[in-house]
């Protein structure tokens, strides 16, 4: 056993463990820690694949800023903690056996896959190759998604406001 693939095992069962924890906590800010717990994990396991920048990526918005927006919008929203009842054992077992359904799925259409040869310096220089590829090839694109997440934000920041104006008029 190398400290490669238990430094997977350990990032794999941390993963899967965050998501787990975010999918059964009560309270929402709980689900939110979860859930950084859970995508540092995969940055974890970018560095292990030897994709750094994606790794980096992975932790500046995921863990950062996505985190942080999601925060805000708890803070800024009326959300009532009301109790949901509790699922009965038949749908948890049915849930477990989608999972392990899926599972075997994933598994039997990965077993016998074939990529060919592969490339062994995909790592090197890793972010130049992104960056000529991401502002060379796909440079539209790429201003056009930060155009749409200023209109998201801007439309967020609307919505917020008008709910506040509207919550002070009824007062």
């Amino acid at each position: 056993m190398t400290g490669e693939f238990l430094a997977f095992i350990v990032l794999a069962i941390s993963a899967i463990g965050g998501g787990m924890l975010m999918l059964n906590l009560q309270k929402v800010i709980h689900m939110v820690i979860a859930l950084v717990f859970t995508f540092i994990s995969i940055a974890g396991l970018y560095v292990l694949l030897h994709a750094e920048f994606v790794a980096a990526v992975q932790v500046l918005i995921y863990s950062g800023a996505i985190t942080i927006l999601m925060l805000f919008g708890i803070m800024l929203t009326k959300h009532n903690d009301t109790s949901e009842p509790k699922v009965s054992r038949g749908h948890t077992f049915m849930v477990l056996g989608g999972i392990l359904a899926f599972g075997t799925a994933v598994y039997l259409g990965i077993y016998d896959l074939d990529f060919g040869q592969q490339a062994t310096d995909l790592h090197v220089n890793n972010t130049e190759q992104i960056g000529i590829e991401l502002y060379a090839k796909y440079v539209i694109p790429f201003e056009l998604t930060s155009v749409v997440l200023l209109v998201a934000l801007i439309g967020a920041i609307i919505l917020a406001k008008k709910d506040k104006e509207e919550g002070a008029n009824e007062e």
